[in-house]
């Protein structure tokens, strides 16, 4: 890793790394991906130091961690929803004001016609040999974000409606209740019971 950061001339981009390393627990490909798709989104959107953001990452894997530690999203707080299609994306927004009902947003992915460029990197990427971080994370500073595509998204802004707090008519537990369901999601489906 600090051969990676000695390449590193943006003072900001090595504050952010040594903020996620901690949180993560190592600099993964992943994770510095969720970096610079972070830092792009800054630039589209014009969002400010301390400016609230909310963010769909399209993987569970890596990606959601720096925008949990630099910018607060995190699944508690409704800042961050991932949506898992196994894919290297996020979605970015800013707060909207009220009353609408749309918000600007951008879309960032991955873009393997243009990681191809990055030969090291696109082995990584495409799981078609084994990489180091290291190495992944070398060619994707010399990218510089040459790696991604974008487009503009309106994205529907939620609306906070009442709580209907019921008790499952199995279980006895309380649960959020969707509509006027009498049955836990974890009663009602206990085939899909996960962990």
């Amino acid at each position: 890793m600090d051969k990676n950061l000695n390449k590193i001339n943006d003072p900001d981009l090595e504050a952010q790394i040594e903020k996620v390393v901690p949180f993560h627990g190592y600099l993964s490909t992943g994770a510095f991906i969720g970096i610079q798709m972070l830092n792009l989104a800054r630039n589209l959107l014009d969002i400010k130091e301390g400016e609230r953001i909310f963010v769909t990452c399209e993987t569970q894997n890596c990606l959601p961690d720096p925008f949990q530690i630099l910018r607060g999203c995190t699944i508690g707080n409704k800042g961050l929803h991932i949506v898992d299609h196994g894919k290297m994306a996020a979605t970015i927004n800013k707060s909207a004001e009220n009353g609408e009902k749309t918000i600007k947003a951008v879309r960032i992915v991955l873009d393997p016609e243009k990681t191809i460029n990055y030969p090291v990197f696109h082995a990584w990427y495409m799981n078609e040999r084994k990489v180091s971080h290291e190495d992944a994370i070398s060619e994707l500073i010399k990218a510089d974000g040459d790696v991604y595509s974008w487009y503009f998204i309106e994205v529907p802004v939620p609306v906070k409606g009442k709580k209907n707090v019921t008790i499952c008519s199995i279980c006895g537990e309380s649960f959020i209740a969707e509509e006027n369901e009498s049955l836990c999601k974890w009663c009602a489906n206990p085939e899909n019971q996960e962990w």
